[in-house]
C-alpha cells in the first residue's frame, strides 16, 4: 500500500514554518509522505524540511486598488498551480499554517473536495486563517483565548498547543530550582529582530539600576542586534555585571535549562516554550504585531501566574527595574511562577496535531 501524502502549506516566516516542520517530522515518522507548499521567503527556513518535494506558490498581499488587484492575480495564479500539483500528487489532506502562501493551497484543496485543516500559532487568528477558517474541516489553536474567530467557527476549534522542538520538550521533565541565599541568578534576555531596541537598550539599563546586592548576583545572557551589542556590553561592564551578549544563541534549550527568569517578547513560540519549560518570565509584547497578537499570547501565561507583562508604552527603566527587583528578590515567587507557567503548557501539540491530520484524512 502506498503511503498517504500530506501537503503542508506555510508562509515564509519562522512562526509559520517551524510548527509546519514539527508536524511534518511527526507525520513522516508515522509513514506519511510530505510535500511543502510555500513561497520564496519560506525556502530560507526549509533547508532541513522533511519533504520529498517543494511547491513554490504565487501569493501576495497589497494595499489600495492596484495592490489588491495584483494580489488577486497572484493568488489566482497560485490556486491554479496548487490545483495542478494536488491532482498530480493525489494529496490525502492539506494543512495550512497561515501566511499568504497557505491560501492558494487550501483554496485549491477546497475546490477539489480534499480534506483540509489549519493551525493557528498565535492567540489571534491571522488574516489568512481568519478568511479560510469558515471553510476548512477543522481549526487547531495554540492558545485557549483565541481571538477574532468568525461566527460559527468556534465549535470546530480544537485547542492543541504549539509544536515545540524535542530539546525544549525535554525541559518539561526537569524541576525548576529557584536561586537561594547569595547564589547566582541566571537571567536570559531574548528578542526578535523586530522592535528589539527596548530589549537591547532599556533592559540593560534597568538591570544596572537594581540594588547592588541583587545586581552583583546576576549572570546575564542576552540576544542583541549587532548594532546595539557594544552599547549593552558597556552598560553591564559599568554596572559590574557578568554578561554574555550575542546576536543569536544556537543552544537555546541549554540556556533555558539554566535560567531563573526570561525577559523577552511574546511571540507564539516563545510563550509556548516558556510554558513547556516551566520558566518565569517578564514579557514585553511587540506593539506593532498584527492585531496585537503578542499581547494576547502573553495573557495566557499572565493569567496562569507564569509571567508578568509590561506593555511597550509603559516601559521605562524605573518600571522594569521595579518589576525585576520584586521578582528576582523573591525565590518563592519565582517558584510559584514556574508552576504557573507549567500549568499553561500543552507539550504534546505535535502528536495531537498529527492525530487531527490523520482523522481528517480518513
Amino acid at each position: 500500500m502506498t503511503s498517504r501524502l500530506c501537503v503542508v502549506a506555510a508562509g515564509g516566516t519562522g512562526g509559520h514554518m517551524f510548527p509546519a516542520e514539527a508536524l511534518s517530522r511527526e507525520l513522516a515518522g508515522r509513514g506519511w509522505r510530505i510535500v511543502l507548499a510555500t513561497d520564496r521567503r519560506g525556502e530560507a527556513y526549509a533547508q532541513n524540511f522533511p519533504a520529498e518535494e517543494r511547491i513554490a506558490l504565487d501569493a501576495a498581499t497589497g494595499r489600495g486598488p492596484i495592490g489588491m488587484a495584483k494580489a488577486g492575480v497572484a493568488i489566482t495564479r497560485g490556486v491554479l498551480q496548487a490545483r495542478s500539483a494536488l491532482k498530480r500528487l493525489d494529496a490525502a489532506v492539506v494543512v495550512g499554517f497561515g501566511g499568504y502562501p497557505s491560501a492558494p493551497a487550501l483554496l485549491a484543496a477546497l475546490s477539489q473536495g480534499r480534506p483540509t485543516l489549519l493551525h493557528e500559532q498565535n492567540a489571534v487568528l491571522g488574516r489568512t486563517n481568519r478568511w479560510l477558517s469558515p471553510y476548512v474541516g477543522a481549526v487547531a489553536s495554540s492558545f485557549p483565548n483565541l481571538q477574532k474567530v468568525p461566527h460559527g467557527v468556534g465549535a470546530r476549534v480544537t485547542l492543541i498547543g504549539n509544536p515545540v522542538r524535542a530539546d525544549i520538550r525535554a525541559l518539561g521533565e526537569r524541576a525548576f530550582v529557584a536561586p537561594t541565599g547569595d547564589g547566582a541568578i541566571q537571567l536570559l534576555v531574548t528578542g526578535g529582530s523586530q522592535g528589539s531596541r527596548i530589549l537591547s537598550e532599556t533592559v540593560p539599563q534597568a538591570l544596572a539600576a537594581l540594588p547592588e546586592a541583587l545586581r552583583t548576583r546576576l549572570r546575564v545572557q542576552q540576544q542583541s542586534r549587532p548594532e546595539t551589542l557594544e552599547a549593552a556590553l558597556a552598560v553591564y561592564a559599568r554596572a559590574g555585571m557578568e554578561a554574555e551578549i550575542a546576536p543569536f544563541f544556537s543552544d537555546m534549550a541549554r540556556r533555558l535549562s539554566q535560567a531563573h527568569l526570561v525577559i523577552g517578547r511574546a511571540g507564539a513560540s516563545t510563550c509556548s516554550e516558556l510554558a513547556v519549560a516551566g520558566l518565569p518570565s517578564l514579557l514585553i509584547p511587540l506593539k506593532i504585531a498584527m492585531d496585537d497578537h503578542q499581547r494576547f499570547n502573553a495573557l495566557s501565561l499572565v493569567r496562569a501566574g507564569g509571567a508578568e507583562m509590561v506593555l511597550e508604552d509603559e516601559v521605562t527603566v524605573d518600571r522594569l527595574a521595579a518589576s525585576l527587583a520584586a521578582m528576582l528578590s523573591d525565590p518563592a515567587r519565582l517558584s510559584a511562577m514556574s508552576e504557573g507557567a507549567r500549568s499553561a503548557a500543552l507539550p504534546d501539540a505535535t502528536s495531537a496535531l498529527a492525530d487531527m491530520v490523520e482523522a481528517a484524512a480518513i
